[in-house]
């Protein structure tokens, strides 16, 4: 049940994302704005979002996380139909801000709990259907936003898009109960600040959890660029509709997306029966792999502009279950919500946080193919640092205490 509700959760969390850079084309004709000040919406999200993810990450460790999980579905929900609202940039930017501490607070939560519950050589498969919700709902989010702003504006997809989030809230709040773990425990665990420094100071000397973050951050950066930019390339340098590189790149994203997920989750569950180094020689791959079909997406012919997309969109979302794993199963129990909330951090301020907005500003003194041709040299990054950090695997535990900590 908890797995059902927290993925169809984090499929809206990635719909509401993703509904910006599908109608980006229409503000930016509203308000009259440049690509560096519609690059500068996802920036202040992700500064926000940042910003949440410390006290996040130590709440999480310390209370349950099924009320947490609830009020940050809300908020995100909330924060979506305010948007619709905005009638200045500065509006735009305070609400896409607000939205990025929901998201920082789900995306911390959630994954946190689901660990409880399974061993550590089950969560691969469990992040895998988890993370499913990425691609699947940034595929809605592109082809939504496209389709309902051409229909009846950019307003009207935020507005529609809040809905779900508050159904999807109530359903967690009546259905779903807390893992075991936070049950024996009372819900908390106490506090003591020379503890909590120490463990923060072990995830900063953990080599396993360091590489696997830090090379997430690097596809992050890659991949935060090109979903916010592409849509734009396909209505300027292609010359398609707004409609129609939203449908394109939704269509693209839910199936190749979905496909390189559930093959990368099979993969690195196969290969670990073998070797734990599977968690990230999986996402090492994932990366090197996806730079030559980018090159050709962005500087090769129009004719072959979506089949190059398709093919480098499956090779990224190989490693998206299995970093995830390997990022949990670094560090032990207590740390989980921390250790997610490290992860965050650094996905975004090494990450998108600032990849749209350098992309954006590229593309004002140039062209937005130079721009998302800087999207290639973090994907090499992040194989190197992938590789690397294979070398500190921890082993896989098996036991069903695995899941309890």
């Amino acid at each position: 049940m908890a797995l059902c509700l927290l993925t169809a959760m984090n499929f809206v969390n990635y719909l509401d994302r993703y509904i910006l850079p599908a109608v980006q084309e229409q503000i930016k004709r509203e308000f009259h704005l440049s690509d560096n000040q519609i690059g500068s919406l996802t920036l202040w999200f992700f500064v926000a979002y940042v910003l949440a993810s410390p006290l996040t990450g130590w709440l999480g460790d310390r209370f349950p996380r099924k009320p947490m999980i609830v009020l940050a579905s809300l908020m995100i929900a909330a924060m979506n139909f305010l948007t619709a609202r905005g009638h200045s940039y500065q509006e735009l930017n305070l609400r896409h801000a607000a939205l990025g501490i929901g998201e920082a607070s789900f995306g911390i939560f959630a994954p946190a709990l689901l660990a409880d519950y399974f061993a550590d050589d089950q969560r691969n498969l469990v992040l895998t259907m988890f993370n499913v919700a990425i691609p699947v709902g940034a595929a809605l989010g592109y082809l939504f936003g496209g389709v309902v702003a051409a229909r009846q504006g950019w307003r009207m997809a935020f507005t529609v898009s809040a809905v779900p989030g508050v159904m999807i809230a109530l359903l967690i709040l009546f259905l779903m109960r807390e893992p075991e773990p936070l049950q024996r425990t009372g819900g908390r665990v106490k506090s003591n600040p020379r503890a909590d420094m120490a463990s923060v100071s072990s995830l900063l000397t953990n080599k396993a959890y360091l590489s696997s973050i830090l090379g997430y951050a690097a596809v992050t950066f890659s991949l935060g660029g090109i979903s916010w930019w592409m849509p734009s390339f396909l209505n300027r340098v292609e010359g398609r509709s707004l409609a129609a590189a939203g449908t394109m790149m939704g269509g693209i994203t839910v199936v190749c997306g979905v496909g390189g997920t559930v093959v990368g989750g099979m993969l690195a569950q196969w290969w670990s029966r073998r070797t734990s180094r599977a968690l990230y020689l999986v996402p090492a791959l994932s990366a090197i792999m996806a730079v030559p079909p980018g090159i050709v997406c962005f500087f090769g012919p129009r004719s072959l502009t979506l089949a190059a997309l398709s093919a480098a969109v499956f090779l990224v979302f190989l490693g998206t279950g299995p970093v995830n794993a390997a990022t949990l199963n670094a560090v032990p129990a207590h740390l989980r919500a921390t250790a997610m909330a490290g992860q965050l951090f650094a996905l975004h301020v090494f990450g998108d946080a600032f990849s749209p907005k350098i992309i954006g500003m590229i593309s004002d003194h140039s062209n937005l193919r130079l721009g998302l041709g800087l999207t290639l040299v973090t994907f090499v990054l992040a194989a190197i640092i992938f590789f690397t950090g294979a070398r500190y695997a921890p082993p896989l535990t098996h036991s069903l205490e695995g899941a309890a900590g």
